[in-house]
């Protein structure tokens, strides 16, 4: 995976990047996302448990290093998906 802006990565697995949102719309705002092309959730392989233990972990830690008080893990599919890759949005206003 090769990335058109340069980011920052918070957390990298083989399965995953983690990193602050370029726009982001909340005061913590990070994206993670998946390394290999999967569209959307709807197209994920349920049996996929390295991406989704490392999800879970990586939130986890992104929550304990980041102190977050109340956050919402989000992932948009359909029309609501601005963008053609599967990613999930860690977000937080309360620090």
């Amino acid at each position: 995976m090769s990335f058109l802006i340069p980011v920052a990565r918070l957390r990298e697995t083989s399965s995953l990047i983690a990193f602050h949102h370029p726009s982001p719309s909340y005061e913590f705002h990070v994206l993670i996302v998946p390394k290999r092309e999967v569209a959307s959730l709807a197209q994920l392989d349920p049996s996929d448990t390295i991406f989704l233990t490392d999800l879970y972990a990586t939130t986890q830690s992104l929550v304990d290093e980041f102190h977050l008080q109340a956050y919402r893990l989000i992932v948009n599919g359909g029309k609501f998906q601005d963008f053609p890759h599967l990613h999930f949005h860690l977000i937080s206003d309360a620090k």
